[in-house]
């Protein structure tokens, strides 16, 4: 009879509220994610990198048939929310050579490359209308000269003999994007793989070339994403922290924490909630499986590619982007990411990618992905049609194009009667 009877406590019944492991929660001091630790080094992998930035653009569906024994859904069609990154290729601009000691790594080299584009150069004046543009000017004459290409070969040299870590300088190319960034975010990335030679060589040959996403991650690879989530302002208790509201008849508001400590010690806790700064906090969520790299519908480094949403058993012709673009986003022209579920920040925000630390042994993970279908309709209400052509079947000539080929035809008309 005692079967069912359970002690209670307060530390199970009402729980705190809100993770202290987070504290402080104020505003993140950079826009971009920041990678604070890299993935172990093996010599015996071949040279890679290990972050990669991208873009959040928004959010769909796809439907996929789900291989999983244990699961009753085995064999079975099932739908499931992925995001969309747009990650256009990095260009290598420099190479930096650490060393460890007592405190850490520090850096005895960095190289950078002869030509930097204008956009990275932005990155480096808080206004480059009223600036001299003079930023990198003396120090790339090095690569004009022969004792200048010594002194470089001289440093890559030391950092072979001396470094322990190789990373790299890479920025992107909001040119390339929607967005109306004119200056390239820069990041550094650990490169991995190898021996400390094979880096610099691999490094050096990479310098000013463009390395797409594709050469970092591949499908049904699970990976780790780095931002800052979508700021919310200054907020109280209640939408801060989640605490219980009080009654409703209670004095001077609800919406607050009823006793905020003793009298004595007097002082608040820090572990009591209060209001204050929600959102805009750099976050890292692990395990996110990639479903699909995309390519770009017109890379200029490559030929014009179409059909990038379609699939094997969804042959119609479509790319990524919604009917009417992606809200507060756009069209995704470049190489993009399709990872499952969410990652944080609104959209327009930079995505770091990272390479996962640990091995993933879950069979969720190491499931081979084929997707059937990815939905395309128009994310602006309940969207009906997939594409415009199945649209425009559907509907039939609409009025608004048929005063379009009026006028066209009109105008063709005229042109003829101008030129008898």
């Amino acid at each position: 009879r005692f079967a069912n009877y359970c002690m209670s406590h307060r530390k199970f019944s009402a729980p705190r509220h809100g993770h202290l492991g987070f504290l402080p929660r104020k505003r993140c001091a950079r826009h971009r994610g920041k990678v604070k630790s890299y993935p172990k080094d093996d010599p015996s992998l071949p040279v890679h990198l290990t972050a990669f930035p991208s873009y959040k653009a928004g959010a769909t569906h796809i439907v996929r048939q789900l291989n999983r024994k244990e699961s009753k859904a085995h064999q079975k069609e099932i739908v499931e929310a992925v995001t969309i990154l747009e990650a256009p290729p990095v260009v290598v601009v420099a190479i930096v050579g650490y060393t460890e000691t007592a405190r850490g790594l520090r850096a005895i080299k960095t190289v950078w490359a002869a030509h930097l584009s204008e956009e990275c150069r932005r990155r480096f004046y808080k206004n480059w209308y009223k600036s001299k543009k003079k930023a990198f000017t003396k120090s790339l004459k090095k690569w004009d000269s022969d004792i200048g290409k010594a002194l470089i070969e001289s440093d890559l040299a030391k950092m072979k003999k001396y470094c322990k870590v190789i990373r790299v300088l890479i920025h992107t190319q909001p040119r390339m994007l929607p967005g109306r960034q004119k200056k390239a975010d820069i990041m550094e990335v650990q490169i991995n793989g190898g021996t400390i030679a094979d880096k610099i060589d691999w490094a050096k040959e990479k310098l000013e070339s463009k390395i797409p996403v594709s050469n970092v991650f591949a499908q049904d690879e699970v990976i780790d994403t780095i931002a800052v989530t979508k700021g919310h302002g200054f907020k109280g208790v209640t939408s801060r922290w989640h605490t219980k509201k009080l009654p409703r008849k209670t004095h001077k508001g609800l919406r607050k924490v009823a006793c905020i400590g003793a009298w004595h010690p007097a002082r608040v806790a820090y572990s009591v909630a209060r209001a204050g700064q929600k959102g805009y906090h750099h976050r890292t969520e692990i395990n996110k499986k990639i479903y699909r790299i995309g390519l770009g519908i017109n890379n200029p480094d490559r030929e014009k590619t179409s059909g990038n949403a379609s699939t094997e058993y969804d042959i119609t012709v479509k790319n990524i982007t919604p009917m009417g673009g992606f809200p507060h986003y756009g069209e995704v022209k470049n190489d993009y990411v399709m990872i499952l579920g969410s990652c944080p920040g609104p959209k327009k925000r930079i995505i770091t990618l990272r390479k996962s630390f640990m091995p993933v042994r879950k069979v969720r993970y190491n499931e081979k992905i084929n997707l059937k279908f990815i939905d395309t309709s128009s994310k602006f209400g309940h969207g009906r049609f997939q594409t415009r052509a199945e649209k425009s079947a559907f509907l039939g000539l609409l009025k608004k194009d048929k005063i379009r080929q009026e006028a066209q035809a009109a105008k063709s008309a005229a042109a003829t009667g101008a030129e008898r």
